[in-house]
């Protein structure tokens, strides 16, 4: 599946992402420092000064509070996103409310944003997860699908990494363990989450 391309977007770009899924680890919304007033007025200018330089301030959040309980946040950083990125929502549908409102989504866009992750378009495909991204007022949900290899590169999920790391310390590198790991798992007829159980198990069994 290719991606869509999206069309020139002209104005001065920030972008807010709310994360809803856990397993990833970029840099989230420090909420001991944005209770500093000084913290605070440093965001505030941050963002006014990229923006005059044609630049982008990235905010990455996975709390619902970041976004509807603090008011440099509101302030600040929403008024001053042009793009907006949400992951998997149906952690925060129940008050999705205050999100919708903060964020301007109408109900149309919400409609859109609890289908991400919530069809069945998975089957014979590499990894694949979605996300809604948002230029304006208007939104639209893509796919984003990687080759196995690149997945176990970036895998955040404990299980897999472990079993990952397992083969490298089998075979010496991380690109010999891939090799490794992906032929070992297509020709076992198990899913991914069997698989890197197998390992794992034999792992545990073996120390």
């Amino acid at each position: 599946m290719g991606f869509k391309l999206l069309e020139p977007y002209e104005g001065k770009l920030s972008r807010t992402v709310l994360r809803g899924e856990s397993g990833s680890n970029p840099a989230d919304l420090p909420d001991k420092s944005l209770a500093s007033p000084l913290m605070a007025d440093y965001i505030l200018f941050l963002f006014k000064t990229v923006r005059k330089f044609w630049g982008e301030v990235i905010v990455v959040t996975q709390e619902l509070g970041d976004i509807i309980g603090n008011a440099i946040v509101k302030e600040s950083i929403i008024s001053n996103s042009d793009s907006v990125c949400l992951l998997d929502q149906r952690k925060f549908r129940d008050n999705y409310a205050d999100i919708a409102a903060l964020l301007s989504i109408s109900e149309v866009e919400r409609r859109k944003i609890f289908s991400i992750n919530q069809l069945d378009n998975q089957g014979g495909r590499g990894p694949f997860k979605e996300v809604y991204i948002r230029r304006g007022s208007v939104g639209e949900v893509y796919g984003i699908e990687v080759s196995l290899a690149q997945y176990l590169c970036y895998t955040t999920e404990k299980p897999e990494k472990r079993a990952v790391e397992h083969y490298r310390s089998r075979f010496g590198s991380y690109e010999e363990a891939i090799k490794r790991f992906i032929g070992d798992f297509l020709s076992s007829g198990k899913d991914l989450g069997g698989f890197v159980a197998l390992v794992n198990s034999e792992l545990s069994f073996s120390v």
